[in-house]
Order: C-alpha cells, then sequence, then structure tokens
C-alpha cells in the first residue's frame, strides 16, 4: 500500500491527497510536519533530507516534491486521463502546473501566513499589501488561461489543475480583497462540485 507522509492542512499535502482520491488508490496517511514532527528524524531524512512534507513511499520506490508525486501518480494510476497522452496537452498542464509553483506560490505565501499563521502584532503590513496585489496580479493570468475551456486541461479534469485548484482556493479563503474574475470563480465553483476536492482541498485555513 502506498505510504504518505504529511499534514492535512499542508496545501502541498493537499495536492496529493485530492489526486490520490481522484484516482481512487487506497493509501496509508502518517502525520508529518509542524506541530507532529518526524521529518526532523534520522529515518525521514534517509527519504527526504529537505525535512519537508509529503514525501511517499510506493512499494519501496520513495518520492518528494508535491508536483512530481501528483505527475508521477497521474502518470502510473490516470495515464489519458488526469495525465494526458498528447505530449501538448501534457506539456500544457505541466506549464501551468510549475506556473503555480514559480509565480503565485511565492507572492500568495507571505499573504497566508502574515494573515492565518501570525498573530497581529507580528503581521507585516506591508507585505500582506504588495504580495495581494502581485497575487490578484496572477489571478488575472489564470483568467486568461481559462478562457474557452473549463478546465486547464480542456473538458476534463487534469493534473495542472489539481495543482493550481489548491491555490485557487487558498486565495478564495484568504480574508483580502480580490477582483472579481468570472472564468477563475466559474472554475472554482466547477472544482468545489467534486467530492475529494470539496473535503480535502476546500477547508478552512490553518
Amino acid at each position: 500500500m502506498l505510504k504518505l507522509w504529511g499534514r492535512t492542512n499542508s496545501i502541498n499535502v493537499m495536492k496529493v491527497i485530492w489526486t490520490l482520491e481522484e484516482i481512487g488508490l487506497t493509501y496509508e496517511r502518517v502525520d508529518a510536519g509542524m506541530e507532529f514532527g518526524v521529518v526532523n528524524t534520522e529515518n525521514y531524512k534517509l527519504i527526504n533530507p529537505n525535512s519537508r512534507v509529503p514525501t511517499i513511499d510506493d512499494d519501496g520506490f520513495t518520492l518528494f516534491e508535491s508536483n512530481t508525486i501528483v505527475r508521477y501518480l497521474c502518470a502510473k494510476h490516470s495515464m489519458g486521463k488526469l495525465y494526458p497522452e498528447d505530449i501538448r496537452a501534457r506539456a500544457d498542464a505541466e506549464r501551468w502546473m510549475d506556473w503555480a509553483t514559480a509565480q503565485v506560490q511565492p507572492v500568495i505565501t507571505p499573504v497566508f501566513w502574515n494573515l492565518i499563521r501570525s498573530t497581529a502584532e507580528k503581521r507585516d503590513l506591508k507585505a500582506i499589501a504588495d504580495n495581494t496585489v502581485a497575487t490578484n496580479r496572477m489571478m488575472w493570468v489564470l483568467e486568461w488561461g481559462l478562457a474557452n475551456r473549463p478546465y486547464l486541461g480542456g473538458d476534463v479534469l487534469g493534473m495542472g489543475d489539481i495543482v493550481v485548484g489548491a491555490w485557487v482556493h487558498r486565495w478564495y479563503a484568504l480574508p483580502i480583497e480580490r477582483p472579481d474574475l468570472p472564468l477563475v470563480r466559474a472554475y472554482y465553483k466547477r472544482l468545489l462540485e467534486r467530492p475529494a476536492y470539496q473535503l480535502h482541498v476546500a477547508q478552512p485555513l490553518s
């Protein structure tokens, strides 16, 4: 049975859980990271020297980095569905996965940490304001990407949506001002109709 290390309120772990649930794989999850510890133990460092989550063990094959885990699971268990067979469709999906990590994550994370995981007296108000503007600008890019298609993978959910969709929920859940982007709003609504997304991703931020 596949084993997953990671706490459920980690956005990177959410991506993997959502993938596993969409595929319908049986797995064992072990709480790890932050208050759960584990990640700094010598045994864990043998499989993930970064001391971060998530990490998986798939019958002796260990892997870290959430986007890579999503790609691996989709390629192994959902070829032609979550993982596109067509090389151009696959490159398109991977483009959006990389975009989420390179463009969205660096600007939304300071907003999240300051508003959700910091006490009021420790908040950097300038960082919140500047990065909220930058995050909203990135969501305009997503609005562009959703033109003429319901999902980033086209007509059906794909691995690109799993990575991007996790960040979309965080954007909507943060107590910030945001522009009304009709395509992104409709996209979020479609994702919320998926039980695995609703149960494992669209949860209160913590």
